[in-house]
């Protein structure tokens, strides 16, 4: 029997150390070493794994330069679900593998066994391994969510050896590995769910994948922080990374592709939560916009892009009388952003909030990282301090400089266009993103400073 070691892995790259370090000799993190007991497995070990699974690295090639290597797209398989399928550019790549992680209880199991049910019943070849629930709770969540008459096959197994066994048996066409956390390669003794267990079982799923072409979809926990729990290596090793967001006490769900080697990133797919499952939301711009019977001071419309979709945005400021210490508080945008809007608010449009507290809020729990919602943010905030609403079909977008300027939003055209599209009158933007053409229907206000833009607000 082989010996037993002590290893230290880092949990942010990666990296291994025969003896803990406070500090990472790959990555330079602090604190990021973990210990794991592993086997010193040789290589009489590691080919026994190899026969047994039939997993190995595929056949070399020669070396050509790349006029003379064919390109050729990939042959993608839709999923049934029309939200998941943008999110992953189309479907599913043969041989690619994706990591979809988010809170517990988010709906991560019911939307891939409804997408797995549906290739089934398309004629794909499947399987869905579980680790954490045996075949009849697998059953009872189909059961459900009306998958009635299922011909899903279904592999209750945590041991990688036996599920790589199985697969090279059945040879299907996309497995589901619920979840990677919980399977454990004999040939190592530490523990499921550790850091060495996580990366080898990614690993020889990983390298199955590209020498078959299966397609593997492995769910992965998350941490207290909201990131995937393991080794971020993980995210390296797989070709998608998706990510569940949303509050679990909504009906909404929103998935976005945090990276995609076959797709667009940032892309994201809504969906709400049914007694049937989840379903797709083909306007979901009507999900993060209040139905106001009156405009109410404080609320400003922005229209933010995500992957390739442009969507209408509400955006919430409250200011208050504040102590001494007045907060800055900001839900779904950048807290430290808006310290900084706020100085430039003082210091270039003569709006102080300097005792007052502000509240920030995107409706909808959607999460906006694009600077092309400064200006929506500011005009909320002046609009909650006047205690005067902005006019009924407001909207604004654009991204706001230390110095006041206004830097123009990427395919603002698309902006204008999709809120046109659902009534919008009244719009304030960059003067670089000013349309060649009227757009019908709508008046749109190009400025160029921060103060134009108050200015405006005032005025209409």
């Amino acid at each position: 029997m082989a010996k037993e070691k002590t290893v230290y892995t880092c949990s942010e790259c990666g990296a291994t150390s025969a003896r803990w370090l406070g500090k990472c000799p790959g990555c330079e993190g602090w604190n990021t070493l973990v210990e794991s007991v592993a086997e010193a497995t040789g290589s009489t070990s590691r080919n026994r794994l190899a026969s047994a699974s039939h997993v190995g690295l595929a056949p070399s090639q020669p070396v050509l330069p790349l006029s003379q290597i064919e390109a050729v797209d990939v042959a993608r398989h839709p999923t049934g679900q029309e939200e998941l399928d943008r999110v992953l550019g189309g479907g599913l790549v043969d041989g690619g593998v994706v990591l979809i992680g988010g809170d517990p209880g988010i709906g991560k199991s019911t939307l891939l066994l409804q997408a797995v049910d549906a290739l089934q019943r398309h004629g794909h070849d499947t399987l869905y391994v579980s680790g954490e629930e045996s075949g009849a709770q697998v059953a009872l969540r189909a059961r459900r969510l009306g998958l009635v008459g299922s011909q899903v096959p279904v592999l209750a197994e945590i041991q990688l050896e036996k599920i790589l066994a199985t697969l090279a048996q059945r040879q299907p066409r996309v497995v589901i590995i619920d979840s990677i956390q919980t399977l454990y390669s004999a040939e190592l003794s530490s523990a499921p769910g550790s850091v060495a267990q996580v990366r080898e079982c990614a690993a020889h799923l990983t390298r199955m994948a590209k020498l078959t072409g299966i397609a593997v979809v492995l769910v992965g926990h998350v941490t207290k922080e909201g990131a995937l729990a393991g080794p971020r290596v993980l995210e390296h090793m797989v070709d998608t990374v998706l990510y569940f967001e949303g509050d679990t006490h909504s009906s909404f769900r929103l998935i976005r592709a945090i990276k995609n080697r076959f797709g667009a990133v940032n892309e994201i797919g809504v969906f709400a939560m049914t007694e049937k499952g989840l379903r797709g939301v083909s306007n979901p711009s009507a999900i993060f916009l209040s139905q106001h019977s009156e405009p109410v001071p404080g609320s400003c419309v922005l229209v933010t892009l995500e992957g390739t979709r442009p969507l209408l945005v509400e955006v919430q400021a409250l200011v208050d009388t504040g102590g001494p210490s007045p907060r800055r508080l900001s839900v779904g945008l950048e807290r430290d952003r808006l310290a900084m809007l706020l100085a430039v608010l003082h210091r270039h449009a003569g709006v102080a909030c300097l005792d007052q507290d502000v509240f920030v809020n995107a409706v909808g729990g959607v999460r906006i990282s694009e600077p092309a919602a400064d200006l929506a943010v500011l005009l909320a905030i002046q609009s909650s301090l006047r205690g005067k609403p902005l006019p009924r079909g407001f909207m604004a977008f654009g991204e706001v400089g230390l110095a006041g300027e206004v830097r123009p939003a990427p395919r603002g055209q698309e902006r204008l266009r999709e809120a046109a599209k659902l009534g919008f009158a009244h719009a304030i933007i960059p003067s670089a993103n000013a349309p060649k053409k009227p757009i019908a229907g709508m008046t749109v206000h190009a400025i160029e400073r921060v103060e134009e833009a108050i200015a405006l607000v005032r005025g209409l």
